[in-house]
């Protein structure tokens, strides 16, 4: 019997660029800058699954800046070194989960949360 599952349509190359250009952020980062900037263009465009990657990839950006300034600040106090990279290996796992979800023509499970 074949699938007749029906999988959503939508354009993820951007999507998926978008990722990327965090993961790319740690060489050069004003791609994430791109990033997020392409992010609030596209969203209310896309269709509502792809929606949810936007807005994931939205939170990740000004959640991620917000944890980078303060482990900034901490490194007055040397836990900062410790926690920059602790957002660092957030943003990876949150990147990858979110290529992984949009690889399967998924919508991302919880866009506004704080975990992966």
């Amino acid at each position: 019997m074949m699938n007749t599952e029906i999988t959503p349509q939508g354009d993820v190359s951007t999507v998926r660029l978008i990722y990327i250009l965090y993961l790319v952020s740690f060489i050069a980062g004003i791609t994430a800058i791109i990033g997020v900037i392409m992010a609030y263009v596209n969203q209310d465009d896309a269709e509502p699954w792809l929606q949810t990657h936007y807005q994931f990839l939205i939170h990740t950006f000004w959640k991620a800046l917000i944890l980078s300034l303060i482990s900034m600040a901490l490194m007055v106090v040397v836990i900062g070194f410790i926690t920059i990279i602790l957002v660092m290996l957030w943003i990876i796992v949150r990147c990858v989960k979110g290529l992984k979800y949009i690889d399967a023509r998924e919508a991302h499970p919880d866009p506004t949360g704080w975990g992966f």
